[in-house]
């Protein structure tokens, strides 16, 4: 039940991220969003990490995991922000929430046992989740960024879902705060400082909210998305990625986008799926 909890919070804190970077990301540009997040969530994150001390089974493998779980979160963020500012949110953000399948597929490769009823119900969730991104992509008024911003969610989703299966495999050797601490570093060294010093970190009044609600959403969504997947990886990436289903309903009720048929369709799956897999862990 925990590693439910865990995804369903998880999607909640990523779906404020993606409407918060889908209108900040064309106002300042991908690396200076991404730059943004990263300095908010590592001044959330540093304290924590400081008090809690450097663990002390930081050897070798644990430490490659962090590197490449942070690596990855980094990657497809920026390739993420990218697919928003060309392409529409409709588009862009089921395609990224596919992420959650591809971390559950390398998870029950490596050996995670899921069994048939609970394996079924996460066919399910997923089934859902690529109906609403079919009824969404149909919905959209075509636009000649759209391949591109397709093929950088895409990328943005496989490495979203290694990040994901590397922060689960961690996530049970390290305290939460170092599992969601990685990809705040390598973003501030990496993309943070060179803007920086080459002064080509933007920032404006209309976007410092934005970026502020997109840093704290990423780590709240990874903190929960942590804390499922010591519970279980396949079960907790999946419900995680549903932020698309969830920016869906968001979306008609304070913007007023439609709903067509097939997105209801994969919203009701979706609920069904997750209320059939509570069920199944309780």
């Amino acid at each position: 039940m925990l590693a439910i909890i865990g995804g369903l919070a998880a999607a909640a804190f990523w779906t404020v991220t993606t409407l918060c970077s889908s209108r900040s990301s064309r106002i300042i540009g991908p690396a200076s969003v991404l730059a943004w997040v990263m300095i908010v969530g590592l001044a959330v994150t540093a304290p924590a990490a400081a008090i809690e001390g450097v663990p002390h089974n930081l050897h070798d493998s644990v430490l490659g995991w962090l590197v490449l779980s942070g690596a990855c979160n980094v990657g497809g963020l920026l390739f993420a922000y990218e697919a928003l500012r060309i392409g529409k949110i409709g588009l862009a953000s089921p395609i990224i929430s596919t992420e959650g399948a591809v971390a559950a597929i390398i998870a029950v490769v490596a050996g995670e046992a899921l069994g048939l009823p609970r394996g079924l119900m996460l066919a399910l969730v997923v089934l859902g989740i690529v109906a609403v991104a079919a009824g969404s992509a149909g919905e959209e008024a075509p636009g000649h960024h759209d391949v591109k911003a397709a093929l950088c969610a895409g990328t943005a989703a496989l490495a979203f879902g290694l990040g994901l299966y590397s922060t689960g495999r961690v996530s049970k050797e390290v305290p939460l705060v170092w599992a969601v601490l990685p990809p705040r570093v390598i973003g501030v060294l990496v993309v943070a400082i060179p803007l920086i010093v080459s002064r080509r970190l933007r920032l404006t009044r209309r976007a410092a909210v934005l970026v502020v609600g997109s840093g704290l959403g990423e780590v709240g969504g990874y903190f929960a998305y942590a804390f499922g997947a010591r519970h279980g990886i396949a079960v907790t990436a999946v419900l995680g990625s549903q932020f698309a289903v969830l920016a869906a309903i968001v979306a008609y009720f304070l913007f007023g986008e439609k709903l067509g048929r097939l997105r209801i369709a994969g919203v009701a799956l979706t609920a069904i799926g997750v209320a059939a897999l509570s069920a199944l862990q309780a």
